[in-house]
Parts: C-alpha cells; structure tokens; sequence
C-alpha cells in the first residue's frame, strides 16, 4: 500500500490573498471593519439609507484602491521600511569630544582578535 504525502510549497513564503501581500491583508481588514462600525453608527444615528450606502461605498472603494496601490508599490515590507526610515536621525550631536578621544587605533583591536585564526 502506498502512502500518499501533499507537500506544501509555500514554506518561507509571504501570505498573499488576491494580489495582497502580508501586512496589507490586515490593512484591508481593520479598515473594513471600520467602515462596517461607521456604517452603523450613520444608520443609528437616523441618516438616511441611501447616503449612508453612498458613504460607506465610496469609502470602501477608496480603502480598496489605497491598499491595492501600496501592496503592488512597496511589496511586502516596503511600507515598513519607508516608516521606519523616517525615525532615523539625519545626524547625531554630541555634547562632548570624549567618545572619540578614547578611542583605540585599530591595529590595537586586530591583535587582540587575532587568536581566532
């Protein structure tokens, strides 16, 4: 009797769900469910039906397309490192010379590491 075994090959792979990649799936859905909350609110509130469907849609539509847009521009950490890039300083002050003063030349520091071959 022969064992039949499936093998998965997305091993290492990002998740991907219609064209989105990683991050971007949960993107989509916070903001869907924002929109459903939003929806809700509008209609509890007393406003009328069909403005809160037109609302809502074009909201909908514009999260979409926004999300789509940032998906298939930045891949799958792009974003995250265009955020990121924007905490890095441009430059570092210091208020003293004393760092650099003690420094060791770096013939000092290969002899000292010169035990591991």
């Amino acid at each position: 009797m022969a064992t039949i075994y499936k093998i998965n090959k997305g091993i290492n792979k990002p998740i991907e769900f219609k064209g989105l990649k990683a991050q971007y799936i949960t993107y989509l859905a916070i903001g869907l469910v924002i929109l459903l909350i939003l929806f809700a609110s509008m209609y509890i509130i007393g406003l009328n039906l069909f403005a809160c469907i037109l609302i809502v849609g074009s909201l909908g539509f514009g999260l979409f397309i926004t999300v789509f847009r940032l998906s298939h521009k930045f891949g799958e950490y792009g974003l995250l490192k265009r955020l990121a890039k924007k905490y890095t300083p441009e430059f570092i002050r210091f208020q003293s010379r004393k760092l650099f003063v003690k420094l060791e030349p770096r013939s000092a520091n290969k002899k000292e590491r010169s035990d591991y071959g």
